[in-house]
C-alpha cells in the first residue's frame, strides 16, 4: 500500500483530498501536514507540522513515515500573492523545487503539484483556451506556477520523476474558507448569502471565469493519479474544465433558492486579475488520455453548497 503525504492539508482543498484520499487508501496511510494544526476531520488521522521551506524537515517526514507519494498542495494563492511578490515567489518555488529534489533522491512513486489557469495571461485566447498555447501571465502566483509546470517537465524527462499536474480552474467548496484566490468571490458568496443574505462583489458582473466544484476537482485529482504512467502523456499540466459563469449568473442562482439575495458589485484590483485570464476552457486531451468528466454544473453545485453549507453554519453555532 502507497504511504502518502499531503503538504498543505488544511487549505482549501488539501482538506478535502486528505479525507477523499484516507477514505480510500485508509487512514494511517495518508499522513497530512502543513505550518498549523489541523481540525475537524483531518485532526483523526496523522498529522506532522511541516515547513515547505525547510527541506530537511521534509525530508525527515518522509523518512519517518515511509512516504512513496506526495501531494504537494502548499502556496500563496493570486490576491495574497500580489501583495508580496517575493514572498510568494520564494514559497511556491522553493518548496516545489524541495518536493522534486527528494523525489527524484528517494526515487518516489509520484508526485502530484497543482498548477492553475492562472498561467495564462492577457495574450491568451479567451475562449476554449487550448492546451498548448500563449502563457504569459502577469501576477506572480501565474509566474510561479508556470515555471513550476516547466521544472516538473524537466524532472520528468530529465530523472524520470512521475510527477503529474492538473490546471485547476477556480475552485469552489465550502467547507473550508478561501485562501486568498481571485476565483475566491465563488466561495464566499454562499457564505454571505447565507450569513447577510446579501453580496458585495470584487468582479464586475460580466466577468466570465472557469469554475470547477470541489468534488470534481478531487475526482480529477485522483483519478489523473491512479492513471496508467503511459497514459499521461502531459507531464507540465493538464488544462481541466468543468463550468464558467459570471458573478451575476451565480447570484442569479443563488437567488432561485433564497429569492431575497441581493448582490452589488464593486470591483477592485482582482479585476485585473481576472480580466487576464481566460472564460473558458478546453480539456480535450485530460478527456482523451485518461477519462476526465466532470460531474457538477452550476445548478447542481449551487444546491449542493447551499444545503451542505447550512448544515455547517447551524452545527457551527449550535
Amino acid at each position: 500500500m502507497s504511504k502518502i503525504l499531503v503538504i498543505g492539508a488544511c487549505g482549501q482543498l488539501g482538506s478535502e483530498l486528505t479525507v477523499a484520499l484516507r477514505q480510500r487508501k485508509g487512514n494511517e496511510n495518508v499522513i497530512a501536514s502543513d505550518v498549523r494544526e489541523p481540525s475537524g476531520e483531518l485532526a483523526d488521522g496523522p498529522f506532522e507540522l511541516l515547513n515547505v521551506m525547510d527541506k530537511k524537515a521534509m525530508e525527515a517526514i518522509i523518512d519517518k513515515h515511509s512516504i512513496n507519494q506526495i501531494y504537494h498542495l502548499a502556496a500563496i494563492l493570486s490576491a495574497k500573492g500580489e501583495k508580496d511578490p517575493k514572498f510568494a515567489w520564494d514559497l511556491n518555488m522553493t518548496s516545489l523545487l524541495n518536493v522534486l529534489e527528494l523525489a527524484r533522491d528517494k526515487k518516489l512513486e509520484k508526485i502530484y503539484w497543482p498548477s492553475s489557469i492562472a498561467v495564462f495571461g492577457p495574450n491568451t485566447p479567451k475562449q476554449n483556451t487550448p492546451q498548448h498555447t500563449i502563457m504569459d501571465p502577469n501576477t506572480v502566483y501565474g509566474i510561479s506556477k508556470l515555471a513550476g509546470e516547466r521544472w516538473c517537465e524537466y524532472f520528468f524527462e530529465k530523472y524520470g520523476v512521475d510527477v503529474r499536474s492538473l490546471r485547476y480552474p477556480g475552485l469552489i467548496g465550502y467547507k473550508a474558507k478561501p485562501g486568498g484566490g481571485t476565483t475566491d468571490y465563488a466561495v464566499d458568496i454562499f457564505y454571505k448569502a447565507l450569513e447577510d443574505g446579501k453580496y458585495e462583489s470584487f468582479l464586475s458582473e460580466h466577468t466570465y471565469l472557469p469554475m470547477m466544484y470541489m468534488d470534481d476537482a478531487i475526482k480529477a485529482t485522483i483519478d489523473l493519479m491512479e492513471t496508467d504512467k503511459e497514459k499521461v502523456k502531459i507531464r507540465s499540466s493538464y488544462n481541466v474544465a468543468a463550468i464558467s459563469f459570471s458573478p451575476k449568473e451565480i447570484a442569479s442562482e443563488i437567488k432561485k433558492h433564497m429569492p431575497e439575495f441581493t448582490i452589488s458589485y464593486n470591483p477592485d484590483f482582482r479585476q485585473s486579475i481576472a480580466d487576464s485570464w481566460p472564460d473558458s476552457i478546453s480539456d480535450t486531451e485530460a478527456r482523451d488520455q485518461w477519462g476526465w468528466n466532470p460531474q457538477f454544473d452550476l445548478s447542481k453545485m449551487t444546491s449542493t453548497i447551499l444545503k451542505g453549507l447550512k448544515e455547517l453554519l447551524d452545527h457551527q453555532a449550535s
